[in-house]
């Protein structure tokens, strides 16, 4: 055992838990970028193809919530903090977003 007993192994095991959970995380947030990606081509191709009808306008608006909801959970540090302040981007968003569907149907 190394000088210092178990609180220096301990401190050796809080490191490496930290760098293993910055490196999740980074993991988890290059996956995330590339979905939010991934969407936003999607949306891009049914436009410049023209493909763009009634019912792709309900799908486009899902996907762009769904982008919302990620970028204010991962990008703005959302994702760890009380429930009432997460729910206020996404109460707007869902707002915005109905008011965007209910000015394209009518």
């Amino acid at each position: 055992m190394a000088y210092g007993g178990s609180a220096l192994d301990s401190a050796l095991s809080t490191c490496l838990h930290h760098t293993l959970r910055g490196v999740l995380m980074k993991k988890i947030l290059e996956l995330v970028w590339i979905v939010l990606v991934l969407l936003t081509i999607f949306a891009y191709l049914l436009g410049y193809l023209e493909l763009i009808d009634t019912s792709l306008v309900a799908v486009l608006l899902g996907t762009t919530f769904i982008k919302g909801a990620l970028v204010s959970d991962y990008f703005m540090g959302l994702r760890n903090v009380a429930l009432r302040y997460r729910i206020i981007p996404i109460i707007w968003l869902f707002v915005v977003i109905i008011l965007i569907a209910i000015a394209y149907y009518l």
